[in-house]
């Protein structure tokens, strides 16, 4: 390739970065001003220490534009609401008496005012918190947030552009505020949202914007021809502002479709697209639509939500492509690396060979800005570089580390028979009855306890040899005895214990079956202060030994109340982590579900009557097309009922799902065949209760009453009334009560009041049926 001419030099950007900091600063500072060790002063000095580091860093690193207004306290679309004036009504006298403090309460709630819903960002594991509107929605721009941000960046030197969220996203991510009609729909507020970022379009220009993105993610999934009209009339009427900065309209996650043509015709100056996995069909799209002939293209070439490195080759031979077809294209990731780590290279447990396949935050704009240098002074500008990344692809193909033949053997002798229990559900659930014996409206808990600094402690002190195996679990065998006298104590009928060796979900499972990679310092943002590691699926995957059945089995010996097994699902498996993309999902699918399957039936011979595989992953997963839904399902419940399938009659299988839209996957979680799910509804108002009744779903269901992710402690009488609003639903002989989520993340004493609470509720509601256990 040879350097470009004509068209203006293209540049290298980003659409968003991890907030964090090197070491999760951000976290720190934030639960530090909520626990009162740090001022608002130290905090909002903190974040703006790293939002500076943060664009230096990008700057030296050779991208020519960095983005501003993606860093956030908590949440992007948070920030959007208050940008907006989108306070819903609850939250509005915290806001007005301090609005920091205000925005904490909308995402956390407090001890009397519950939060906003939270669920995923799209097929991501990012949560955001959802928009309240009504039909009296009264819009208001506040832009303090959005200039003052672009000012720091400007004030270093630096050229910067701010992100929004656009208009018509955040109206198609918003649901009807309590007390509205349930077919209210937020984007009949477009015109009288519209002119409020007209105002901050106009402020930041006024402060120093040349550019301004406007995120549109929701177009690339299935939009009716209202909702596209509504696209049409928002960025002709933005686009056709006076005075008005320029407008990159930005779409990502998977291809535009119908939207594409609509947004090319639009008096926007460019657009920003996706063109990694699914999204590689932008490519054909964009050309069939006659190219941006007058816009800026801002190419997505390197993949922004998975860890492996680009195939430099092929990136430049897509851009080679794009260069015909717009008037002027700059090289950017797919999307914002806040779904990524920040740095492979601090990985220094991983095996330096396997190291080299990785790129991270800092690894991916050094890849974008190799990228953009090869565009403007043609490949042999990057000719080491080019070098460097085909011999790193060439390791990663030829490795053994990723092909194991006694996996692929056992895979490939699969049968249907194997992902399907011989006994259907009727004959299950007498068995299942007859040997657990437990009342009406059972009560438990999703798996996790807190974990407590001195756990932490613990883990830290075995990893520096500072204890051994032996002291560590006998720690591990005393924290289990606490948490399953605390539940007895508290009246639960079926007993977890409580998780206290496992660091995260996914995590722990990863560390224990061949074919992963767990990093040290792999955190990615989940929401608010929860981050995550993701581990790395690089290879086939087997299970050495046992994983869980030890602190089961303990756990099963200090009481004669039945205790559940847990274990993370095999689409989570995947979703949860960074998986590899040399091969079908659907094939890894099937070995992380054979390596769980010998998991299960090892839980059940150890005596475990309970045994619950958590899919939290399964909706958020969901392909973001209609057209591209069956396929994917139809692999996604065979994993499951592959891991299950081997079990007896009477050994109870559970399942757990949180903070997604369902509605739209009844007919999967019917398929997945399992005997009990558990799922998040305090935040929703038990909303999915009526969908699963309504879709006719016929086994029992735990619809949570006890939002984990806020501080509130729930009252008996109000965990009572999502009981009673789940029996309109939900008969009594099939509902459960849970908490909506794991207790992880949470404090004991809140846990023990809410727990307490959860219970007096079940009791009492129980009293007012008919008596008998089941």
């Amino acid at each position: 390739m040879t350097a470009t001419t004509g068209a203006a030099a293209t540049r290298a950007t980003v659409y968003g970065h991890p907030r964090q900091g090197p070491d999760r600063e951000l976290k720190r500072a934030i639960e530090g001003y909520w626990n009162g060790r740090l001022s608002a002063g130290d905090l909002r000095s903190t974040a703006t220490e790293l939002r500076h580091a943060t664009w230096r860093r990008l700057a030296a690193a050779g991208i020519d534009e960095v983005p501003t207004g993606d860093f956030s306290y908590y949440d992007h679309m948070l920030d959007t609401s208050v940008m907006v004036g989108a306070i819903s009504e609850r939250h509005r006298a915290a806001v007005d008496a301090d609005a920091l403090d205000g925005y904490f309460a909308m995402a956390r709630g407090t001890h009397d005012v519950a939060p906003l819903e939270m669920t995923k960002w799209f097929d991501t594991n990012y949560h955001y918190l959802v928009p309240e509107l009504g039909p009296d929605a009264d819009f208001r721009a506040d832009s303090t947030k959005q200039v003052t941000e672009l000012k720091e960046a400007l004030a270093l030197g630096l050229a910067a552009r701010p992100v929004l969220v656009g208009p018509v996203t955040y109206l198609l991510l918003a649901k009807p505020a309590p007390g509205v009609a349930a077919d209210f729909e937020p984007l009949t507020l477009l015109d009288r949202l519209l002119p409020v970022y007209a105002e901050v379009l106009a402020d930041l220009r006024a402060a120093g914007a040349v550019w301004v993105q406007l995120d549109e993610p929701a177009l690339v999934q299935d939009r009716t021809p209202a909702e596209l009209n509504a696209v049409a009339r928002a960025y002709r009427e933005l686009g056709n502002l006076p005075d008005r900065p320029k407008l990159l309209v930005a779409s990502y996650f998977d291809r535009l479709g119908q939207a594409l043509p609509v947004l090319a015709d639009a008096p926007v100056d460019g657009l920003a697209l996706d063109f990694t996995g699914p999204a590689a069909a932008n490519l054909d799209d964009l050309a069939a639509v006659g190219g941006l002939p007058t816009k800026r293209l801002v190419a997505g070439v390197v993949n922004g939500r998975n860890i492996w490195i680009n195939d430099l080759t092929a990136s430049l031979s897509t851009l080679g492509t794009l260069l015909g077809l717009a008037a002027q294209v700059d090289v950017a990731a797919s999307c914002s690396l806040l779904h990524v780590p920040l740095d492979a290279d601090l990985e220094h447990d991983i095996d330096p060979q396997i190291r080299r396949w990785l790129a991270f935050a800092r690894q991916k704009t050094t890849e974008i800005a190799t990228l953009a240098r090869g565009l403007r002074h043609g490949t042999d500008a990057i000719a080491a570089e080019l070098a460097a990344n085909r011999a790193h692809l060439a390791s990663r193909a030829a490795s053994t580390i990723t092909r194991d033949p006694a996996v692929r053997a056992r895979v490939a002798a699969v049968t249907g028979e194997d992902a399907r229990r011989p006994q259907p559900y009727a004959e299950r659930v007498t068995a299942q009855r007859a040997r657990l014996g437990l009342p009406p409206l059972p009560t438990t808990t999703i798996g996790s306890f807190p974990q407590t600094d001195e756990l932490r402690r613990a883990r830290a002190d075995l990893r520096a040899g500072r204890i051994d195996d032996a002291a560590y679990e006998q720690r591990i065998e005393a924290e289990i005895g606490e948490i399953i006298a605390f539940q007895e104590k508290a009246g639960l009928d079926v007993l977890v214990h409580g998780e206290p060796e496992r660091n995260d979900m996914v995590q722990y499972f990863a560390e224990r079956l061949t074919g992963y990679l767990a990093t040290r310092h792999g955190w990615v943002q989940s929401y608010g202060t929860r981050y995550v590691r993701p581990p790395i699926l690089a290879g086939d995957i087997s299970r050495p030994e046992p994983m869980t059945v030890r602190w089961a089995a303990h756990a099963r010996s200090r009481t004669d109340r039945p205790v559940k097994g847990m274990l993370t699902g095999p689409v989570t498996m995947l979703a949860w982590s960074f998986v590899r993309d040399d091969q079908p999902r659907a094939d890894t699918a099937r070995q992380v579900a054979l390596a769980l399957r010998d998991e299960v039936t090892d839980l059940e011979a150890a005596g475990i009557a309970v045994i619950q595989v958590d899919e939290p992953a399964l909706r958020e997963t969901l392909p973001l097309r209609t057209a591209d839904h069956t396929a994917y399902l139809a692999w996604a419940t065979e994993a499951f009922r592959l891991t299950t399938s081997g079990v007896r009659a009477d050994t109870q299988i559970h399942t757990h799902m949180c903070y997604a839209e369902f509605g739209d996957i009844l007919d999967a979680i019917d398929e997945l065949d399992a005997d009990v799910i558990s799922l998040e509804a305090a935040r929703s108002h038990m909303r999915i209760a009526g969908e699963l009744a309504a879709a006719g779903y016929p086994r029992q269901v735990g619809p949570g009453v006890y939002d984990i992710h806020s501080p509130r402690i729930p009252s008996a009488d109000e965990a009572a009334g999502l009981i009673r609003e789940a029996l309109r639903a939900v008969p009594a002989e099939r509902l459960w009560v849970n908490p909506d989520c794991g207790l992880k993340t949470r404090g004991w004493p809140e846990v023990r009041a809410s727990l307490e609470n959860l219970t007096a509720a079940a009791r009492a509601v129980r009293d007012t049926l008919p008596g008998g256990s089941f």
